[in-house]
């Protein structure tokens, strides 16, 4: 501001008024400060020969107000690429109502369910790079996406700002209650001795799809995949006997294992969870060692966000995870609170993106 307000200041003389307008033009002239304060504008007449030079001082003086505002300055929409009640909209109503409190204004989930979050994902980016529009989802499914859809309409790397992660929860590996298996091995001989009968809901192309097509590639067994619109319709889907059995994350699924709509059989972190510690692991499973899986729930932006914005979300939601109410409300979910740098972020999604590449590659699984 300072720059505009001396090109202002040039078009007068030394004495402070207009050349050729004479004394009765300004008796003084003072223009904005960075901050976009006026410090000073005093008499001033015969405004009907100067319009131009008034106008644009009082443009320099309001621009400079508007350039100060500290972001945020309007309500922030959080896109979720998933039915409200799953995860991701239970992650954003947590920590958005404290970002609420910290920022001054409302942090609203915004569930644009479909396409496993490719709908969400495509409104992202073509939203304003302004910080009113952002993104909580399961961004492992992010990383699979280029994979698995030979057309899609943006690049995770070229048209997405990642910011942050904000927890980790591993696959609960769940049955319903009526099929007849207590161990994953025994999950494997049943399908082995019934190929392609035993069935698992799923987002297809979600990550949670891809851990489970990684699973049936190591042990090599047949089942068929039951396309659902999001994690709690997969869930809802065992529970009322419609699908055999499913991974899912432990914010969705714990609470139906406690009331005894869902069996447990494995987790899928590389150690016992303290939550259930007698529940084995995958990778305890012979053919499965060194198999994890679980699911990374973070936040995007557009491209061309500013660093600023980024930032001061990550250093945010970073202090939020922290508190005590809210870790202890996380944990209780089942979800470890973590947050990534942006600059980790970014490094795990192109890494992610490989790893995926590699499991779609071979099972030949393409969504267009």
């Amino acid at each position: 501001m300072r720059f505009l307000a001396a090109e202002v200041t040039s078009l007068f003389d030394s004495s402070g008024e207009a050349p050729g307008a004479g004394p009765r033009f300004f008796r003084s002239f003072r223009a904005c400060q960075a901050g976009g304060r006026v410090i000073e504008m005093t008499s001033i007449k015969s405004r009907s020969r100067y319009p131009g030079v008034i106008a644009l001082t009082a443009a320099i003086c309001c621009c400079g107000h508007a350039h100060a505002q500290t972001w945020p300055v309007k309500p922030i929409r959080v896109l979720v690429g998933a039915p409200a009640g799953g995860t991701s909209d239970i992650l954003v109503r947590l920590i958005g109502a404290k970002l609420t409190e910290a920022w001054g204004q409302p942090v609203i989930s915004d569930a644009r369910p479909g396409a496993n979050g490719n709908i969400a994902v495509e409104l992202l980016v073509r939203s304003a790079p302004d910080g009113a529009t952002l993104m909580l989802m399961d961004v492992g499914s992010l990383s699979i996406s280029p994979s698995m859809y030979t057309k899609l309409p943006f690049d995770i790397i070229r048209d997405l700002t990642p910011i942050t992660t904000v927890t980790y929860s591993p696959y609960l590996l769940t049955t319903h209650p009526s099929v007849p298996v207590k161990t994953v091995a025994e999950l494997i001989a049943l399908a082995s001795k019934n190929p392609g009968k035993l069935n698992a809901p799923v987002g297809l192309g979600s990550a949670i799809h891809l851990s489970t097509l990684a699973l049936q590639q190591r042990v090599g067994v047949k089942w068929t995949y039951i396309p659902t619109k999001g994690g709690q319709n997969s869930v809802i889907a065992v529970m009322t006997g419609d699908g055999d059995f499913l991974m899912m994350g432990v914010v969705q699924t714990w609470v139906h294992v406690k009331s005894g709509k869902l069996k447990l059989i494995a987790v899928s972190s590389e150690q016992r969870e303290p939550m259930f510690p007698n529940v084995p692991t995958l990778a305890e499973t012979p053919g499965l060692e060194g198999y994890t899986a679980g699911s990374w729930q973070g936040i995007i932006g557009p491209a061309k966000l500013s660093a600023d914005i980024v930032n001061k979300t990550y250093n945010e939601v970073k202090r939020v995870i922290a508190l005590p109410d809210v870790a202890e409300k996380l944990t209780s979910l089942g979800a470890r609170p973590h947050a990534m740098t942006p600059q980790e972020m970014a490094k795990w999604l192109a890494s992610e993106k490989e790893r995926w590449a590699k499991v779609v590659k071979e099972s030949g699984y393409r969504l267009d």
